[in-house]
């Protein structure tokens, strides 16, 4: 019987904890029941900010609706990885219910969703988070007040030193040595503050219609707290994806090794599906597909050299080899999340031409943009198609960029469109990128004889 709650059947849900260890019971009954259903081509997708299961189980429900009728022959089945990420309230999802998608508040406050939200994400910080809201409240006119600010968000995402956890966090790597530390969290916070006041400015409005009010950085440190999470579910999400996820597909390629994996990852979860490709056991070949929607890590991720560090490459570099397939990666010019925010968070080490020009996409967007901005970069032939060209025809191999612009280019400030992904166009493209049609004419289920 279908669960009441997701639109398709057969589904199951994967259950991770922060570092990456999977539900037993959830992972066995994957393992023992997808055999047993008859299942050939196995769609996983993997949520990016998300902060609990109900959040995560509407996304999935709403993805993968179109997908029984797009392929009616073909023998699906459907899993939903849930893992301890967050999303802040205030950022809008296209088609949610309010309760899911608040509106944005007039002041730079926790809110009381997005409070429990971090209580339940960053577990053990509860005195922290107390005074990190106690501030975005009161909004002390004193630099020192924001200096305090940036120590607290600091300490409440637990920045990893060199070592083998900050792999997990890296994009880039110089030698295997992770280069890429977050330098929003170094020097002046008040700075970093004023700089996000700014940018948040301009993405509300590009054409300057608000006039020259200055900014209050206040705005500036409630960003710096979205991005300061954001970095920790960066690393959460390479360590799920390693030790977890690709765990697992090693283990169902065991079970199951007829049985066909197609990985899709929204935002971070795009980041958690590529890492599982490192995590996979050698010889495993089952994955066929991966498909990439508004990936918020870095479009260099795959690179074998880097174009303004020849010493240095992609901290994936090589793994979409391990696809028996291509690995499609989505963009848009309307996520501004990933337009702005993401390069900026990325590189703040106090580029104030970049910030004050906004002209991100030929400045910091060009060194630190992210996959769902401007698609895989530094790879060499990688094809790059518009979506309605991408649906008729797809690479069968190798990274493959679709600009997806025309579907995914609805939300508000200061996400944009990052989370508009629930579209039949995307299904489909899920479908094509995986190569899902009927099953080969004599072919029996999963392999078996």
């Amino acid at each position: 019987m279908a669960d009441p709650a997701m639109s398709v059947t057969p589904y199951w849900e994967l259950t991770f904890d922060a570092d990456g260890d999977p539900d037993p019971g959830r992972r066995d009954r994957l393992l023992a029941k997808v055999v047993d259903r008859g299942v050939n081509d196995l769609v996983v997708f993997s949520h990016g900010w998300n902060s609990d299961r109900s959040a995560a189980t509407r996304l999935y429900s709403s993805f993968f609706a179109p997908f029984p009728q797009l392929a009616p022959a073909a023998r699906l089945g459907y899993v939903g990885v849930v893992w301890p990420s967050m999303r802040f309230c205030d950022e809008p999802i296209p088609d949610f219910p309010r309760s899911l998608a608040a509106e944005m508040p007039p002041r730079p406050v926790l809110d009381k969703d997005t409070r429990h939200a971090l209580l339940e994400t960053f577990p053990g910080r509860a005195t922290v988070i107390d005074q990190l809201s106690r501030l975005l409240d009161q909004q002390p006119p004193e630099e020192a007040e924001l200096e305090e600010f940036g120590r607290l968000v600091r300490m409440l995402v637990d920045v990893v030193p060199p070592g083998p956890q900050a792999l997990f966090a890296a994009d880039t790597l110089a030698e295997g040595v992770p280069q890429d530390e977050p330098e929003m969290f170094a020097g002046s916070a008040a700075t970093v503050c004023e700089e996000f006041a700014r940018a948040l400015a301009h993405v509300e409005s590009p054409d300057g219609a608000e006039g020259f009010t200055l900014p209050n950085p206040w705005n500036g440190a409630h960003e710096l707290l979205r991005q300061g999470t954001y970095y920790a579910m960066k690393r959460r999400a390479g360590t799920v994806g390693e030790r977890g996820l690709g765990r697992v597909i090693g283990q169902l390629a065991k079970a199951a090794p007829g049985v066909r994996v197609h990985l899709v990852g929204h935002s971070f979860g795009g980041r958690l599906v590529s890492f599982a490709l490192r995590g996979l056991p050698e010889g495993v070949r089952t994955v066929k597909s991966v498909t990439l929607l508004q990936g918020a890590f870095s479009h260099y991720a795959f690179a074998t050299r880097l174009p303004h560090d020849t010493r240095a490459g992609g901290v994936l570099q090589g793994q979409q080899n391990r696809v028996d397939g291509p690995l499609v990666c989505c963009f848009s010019s309307h996520d501004s999340a990933l337009g702005t925010l993401y390069p900026l968070a990325s590189r703040m080490a106090g580029d104030a031409q970049g910030v004050a020009a906004f002209d991100l996409g030929r400045t910091l967007g060009a060194k630190w943009g992210a996959m769902g901005h401007d698609g895989v970069q530094a790879v060499p032939d990688t094809p790059s198609f518009k979506l309605a060209d991408a649906l008729r025809k797809l690479p069968a191999k190798g990274c493959v960029n679709v600009d997806a612009a025309v579907v995914v280019r609805r939300g508000g400030p200061p996400s944009g469109a990052h989370s508009d992904i629930c579209h039949r166009e995307l299904a489909q493209l899920v479908l094509a990128a995986g190569r899902i049609h009927r099953p080969a004419a004599g072919r029996r289920p999963n392999g078996a004889k």
